[in-house]
């Protein structure tokens, strides 16, 4: 079939395979440029279909010559319908780690559950025996909880008082003022359910019962702080306090892990486009103007080559990994640095629909996320038919 991005709202329904295909490749080829990072050789990502996750096998694989489980929740193809974009991206990662000789297989289930944290459990012990690196790398909505059947729902809200700023629908490029609501009744504690640190600590505490955990071995979850412009409904709104409990957790962690000298650490990282952000009001607009900012100073970074400088100047040194005040291993430190968000806050003020294509980057923004599905990537024929049916070679 040809397969031609469609759009509900903020999410594009279809995914191009081979456009995924070519992304992952394009990620690999990034990682062999840089050369080899001496770290972890047997790693489990959680949540490693997409973004982040995804950059993560593909720096440990392509970078570590790590041996590679990575657990997703993806809807598969089927006659005359795509798959969801990080099925491909999977599927494409396994046949590019197999075609270099690296062992990786998938897992495609509800990671909340514990019959997927079983079945990840019995396929480490099985083939790998213990692993050295764990990335915790999750985004959903909702959470059951496995073990009361309570269905948690995440909501993005801020605290206390409206919000309200600016935003961009960034397919029109029509700027424009929203507000948000402040949360009521149960929504910190649900969104703390979903996507604070409660999960991470399950999983890690299940892989050390078993024995699975190597001696030094290194937890990683990924979070987010940004500037003071998002900040009310996002670093002190809900997800905030999610994030609070997620960078708790890793310290409840590491005292857990000192038997075995290991450690978890949460990774602030940049700000950049991905399915969720592109839901967030404001965040559209404040990555416009961000990306223009980083690509005119030369600094401005994707998902790998942010995965790939976390591994080799962070986690990988040889030394100690350089925290913050809080413990906190900053990636964002680029993002953040007092000159970039500066010049955004100035441009934040002047920013109107009428000069927004001029002062920000919004075509960037919709590259970025078309690509996300794999449409708009350079080297592939949109134009030609394509099988929509694609395997993942571990599942099918």
């Amino acid at each position: 079939m040809i397969i031609e991005p469609r759009m509900r709202g903020f999410i594009c329904t279809t995914s191009h395979p081979e456009g995924c295909a070519q992304n992952v490749k394009n990620q690999i080829e990034y990682i062999k440029s840089k050369g080899a990072v001496n770290g972890a050789k047997k790693v489990l990502v959680i949540g490693a279909s997409t973004g982040f996750g995804l950059a993560s096998r593909i720096t440990s694989a392509f970078g570590c010559d790590a041996a590679t489980i990575g657990v997703f929740f993806e809807k598969a193809p089927s006659e005359g319908k795509t798959a969801s974009p990080g099925w491909y991206n999977s599927a494409a990662f396994e046949t590019e780690a197999h075609n270099a000789g690296l062992y990786a297989k998938s897992i495609n289930g509800d990671a909340f559950s514990n019959e997927i944290k079983k079945q990840t459990i019995d396929l480490i012990k099985a083939d790998l025996g213990q692993v050295d690196l764990i990335i915790y790398s999750l985004a959903s909505p909702v959470r059951m909880h496995p073990t009361t059947g309570v269905l948690h729902r995440s909501v993005l809200k801020p605290i206390g008082s409206t919000f309200t700023n600016k935003t961009v629908d960034f397919h029109s490029g029509k700027v424009s003022e929203i507000s948000i609501e402040p949360c009521s009744g149960d929504d910190i504690e649900n969104t703390v359910a979903v996507m604070g640190g409660a999960d991470w600590s399950m999983w890690i505490d299940a892989l050390k019962a078993e024995n699975l955990l190597a001696p030094g071995a290194t937890t990683v979850a990924y979070s987010y702080i940004g500037p003071s412009l998002t900040e009310a409904v996002y670093r002190k709104g809900t997800i905030g306090r999610a994030k609070d409990h997620l960078e708790a957790t890793a310290f409840a962690i590491t005292d857990r892990l000192a038997s075995i000298n290991g450690k978890a650490f949460v990774s602030v990282n940049k700000a950049l486009v991905t399915q969720a952000s592109s839901a967030i009001p404001v965040i559209p607009l404040y990555i416009s103007l961000l990306y223009k900012i980083m690509k005119e100073e030369g600094i401005h970074e994707g998902c790998i080559e942010q995965i790939q400088r976390l591994y080799q100047e962070r986690l990988y040194t040889g030394n100690e990994v350089p925290v913050d005040d809080n413990g906190r291993i900053r990636i964002d430190d680029l993002e953040m640095r007092p000159d970039v968000q500066a010049k955004i806050a100035k441009l934040w003020m002047q920013a109107v629909t009428e000069n927004l294509a001029e002062i920000g980057d919004l075509e960037g923004y919709r590259k970025d996320f078309y690509n996300l599905f794999g449409f708009d990537v350079a080297g592939v024929d949109y134009k030609a038919e394509t099988n929509e049916v694609v395997n993942i070679a571990s599942i099918a």
